[in-house]
């Protein structure tokens, strides 16, 4: 059908977002650095967008496009919403603070994360936490070696699994280095297995 629709001139556009955070349908995303048009059919041809743009690189056209599909962008918006819900189980999460023996160690696959983890990688809850205990920390900030404690941990609960995810940053070295040392200490046999996340976060 022919409609009214947007249009996004790239060689305009600055790639500063304004212009997906206007848009209610979730039409708009920012791909390498441009804003653009992601699907047709989320497109109301409404135009909250164009005032929000602040290099008037949006405009509309009349072109053939797919009609405005009000119940997929409902799905849309929901599926986005579950995937924003917090994944946590249990509290505290410190390893400082956490008890060596608590209930919810009971047969649990453990993630042990450097605290800058879950800031750096956009998907931390959804890929990493979900389905897990959480533990986190951060020995320099802590100045402390978690290896004792993880290792009792390990003894008086039956774990399933340990995630170890770290930045690539050297100071994250000593939280790995702390929760393998205390596999190795405490007398049983758990797979492992240890994610690094870039500073640009991306898994390496």
């Amino acid at each position: 059908m022919i409609r009214k629709i947007i249009q996004i001139d790239e060689e305009k556009c600055n790639g500063c977002g304004l212009c997906s955070q206007a848009c209610h349908e979730g039409a708009i995303g920012i791909i390498e650095g441009k804003a653009r048009l992601l699907r047709d059919d989320y497109c109301d041809g409404l135009g909250d967008c164009l005032p929000a743009c602040p290099q008037n690189a949006i405009s509309f056209v009349e072109r053939e496009a797919k009609a405005y599909d009000a119940t997929a962008v409902l799905k849309s918006k929901q599926a986005k919403s579950d995937s924003a819900l917090s994944q946590l189980r249990q509290w505290p999460v410190q390893i400082k603070l956490a008890p060596i023996n608590a209930p919810y160690f009971h047969e649990a696959r453990l993630l042990i994360a450097a605290d800058c983890t879950a800031y750096a990688y956009a998907g931390f809850h959804q890929d990493f936490i979900k389905g897990r205990v959480t533990l986190i920390g951060c020995p320099k900030l802590d100045a402390v070696d978690y290896s004792e404690k993880l290792t009792k941990l390990f003894q008086c609960n039956d774990i399933k699994d340990v995630t170890i995810v770290r930045m690539e940053v050297p100071c994250c070295g000593g939280l790995e280095y702390a929760a393998i040392t205390a596999l190795e200490n405490c007398g049983k046999s758990v797979s492992c297995q240890v994610i690094t996340i870039s500073t640009e976060g991306n898994i390496l």
